[in-house]
């Protein structure tokens, strides 16, 4: 009698985080993940050899502020729920660099995708962005590492965007719906990155109806070509579940084979839970069709309740459109146009002026980013924000490999800000010296 047994060491970390849900009957909930524990404890995935259950660290804020500018406080911001979610990230990361498991999956809640720089309350039921808290962690713990992010939650990833908007060693994919259709209604195709960093941004919007043929399209022709050009050093998958063609708040037409083939595609090396809200149909089959994937076994016994490939399959104008679209993305990926349609130059810094709406706590931002353009360096990052709940703040942040002079820029920026007067906060992120501070 033949044993089961993974062909790759796969941890999971596992937070369902019961004490906090936007409300009781909210799509966000602890259920997302409970219906998924037992779906995997029946499977006996955890009886596997080479299939381990890790509980999550627990992230501080730090963690947070490495990251982030929270404003007015990061304390205002986080609870308990959001530190744990981040630490479970963290334990999957730290999980794959300290080679205790050859590929780890952080199924946690609560999510993290459109999440910011710049933080005033929760956007998209996501208060920090935990892939983000995750990533910045593991590079000041174990150095320098080139990071490819692929997020194909239904949702456009805008926080990780802006996050990583201005860095070279972050390349940053997300296939979603079209923004036009979907909120945020972000995510298009122009969208490439900042003047440092222009192509380590790319979004592929897809329209609405997408099946597993047109996702794994992108995945073959456009994902993976991308991420062997990039040779990262990491491959984080934030991997939401909304493309299901089940899930409640979306109009895509994935399935759970659907999901663990891409997931084997992109072979990442971490995958981080996002969206996904058909709790019982969706969930539990799409995280079992991962996990198998993740850990080099057999997913072709994997079927969801009312999964009828006859009626989800895309028609063959969204096929070709797909397949159009993937070439004109790879095009402009490759060669991005030197000209941008984001912001303006004002001398040497590169300014892009947001408003933001926070939809799940109905605030307003108004802010002015600004990134001084260095051949050197990815150069110094400053933020001016205000909101509707919140004065006018300051946030300068120092890029890990600064060149002396944007350092020195850098400072006096935050000092001469701190000093004037003009801002409720004055926050610090400089990766450069380790030095995070908030006056």
């Amino acid at each position: 009698m033949s044993v089961l047994k993974a062909a790759r060491e796969l941890g999971i970390v596992f937070f369902p985080a019961f004490d906090w849900a936007i409300s009781p009957t909210h799509p966000e909930r602890q259920e997302r993940l409970l219906y998924t524990l037992d779906q995997l404890k029946e499977e006996g995935v955890f009886d596997i050899p080479g299939i381990s259950e890790y509980k999550p660290d627990v992230a501080g804020e730090a963690d947070v502020d490495r990251v982030h500018f929270c404003f007015p406080e990061t304390s205002g911001v986080v609870s308990p729920s959001h530190l744990v979610s981040a630490g479970g990230a963290i334990r999957a990361g730290r999980l794959f660099m300290e080679k205790k498991a050859a590929k780890a999956f952080a199924m946690v809640r609560p999510p993290g995708h459109h999440a910011m720089k710049c933080v005033h309350g929760a956007r998209g039921f996501c208060n920090i962005n935990i892939e983000a808290v995750m990533i910045e962690r593991l590079r000041e713990e174990y150095g320098p590492l080139r990071v490819a992010v692929v997020d194909t939650d239904c949702h456009h990833g805008d926080g990780t965007q802006d996050i990583y908007w201005n860095d070279p060693d972050t390349l940053f994919i997300s296939l979603h719906q079209d923004g036009r259709t979907l909120y945020p209604g972000t995510g298009f195709a122009h969208e490439l990155g900042g003047p440092g960093a222009l192509g380590t941004t790319v979004n592929v919007p897809l329209p609405p109806g997408t099946s597993d043929e047109g996702f794994l399209y992108v995945a073959e022709h456009l994902i993976r070509p991308l991420l062997d050009d990039f040779k990262p050093d990491l491959v984080v998958n934030s991997a939401g579940q909304d493309n299901h063609f089940s899930d409640p708040i979306t109009d895509m037409a994935f399935s759970a084979q659907g999901y663990a083939k891409l997931t084997e595609i992109v072979n990442a090396d971490l995958a981080v839970l996002e969206g996904g809200y058909s709790i019982q149909g969706a969930l539990p089959y799409v995280n079992l069709g991962i996990v198998l994937s993740m850990a080099g076994m057999d997913y072709s016994h994997v079927r969801e309740p009312g999964f009828e490939p006859s009626r989800v399959r895309q028609g063959s104008a969204v096929t070709d459109y797909i397949k159009r679209q993937c070439a004109d993305i790879r095009k402009l990926a490759k060669n991005p146009p030197p000209r941008q349609r984001s912001g303006e130059m004002v001398g040497e810094w590169f300014v892009r002026r947001k408003t933001l709406y926070y939809d799940t706590d109905h605030i307003t931002e108004y802010q002015t980013e600004s990134v001084l353009v260095c051949p050197d360096c990815p150069g110094v990052l400053k933020v001016e924000s205000e909101s509707s709940r919140t004065p006018l703040c300051l946030g300068v942040q120092i890029p890990i490999r600064a060149c002396p002079r944007c350092r020195a820029e850098g400072e006096r920026v935050f000092d001469e800000g701190a000093k004037s007067g003009r801002y409720a906060v004055s926050r610090l992120i400089d990766r450069a010296g380790k030095r995070y501070l908030r006056i």
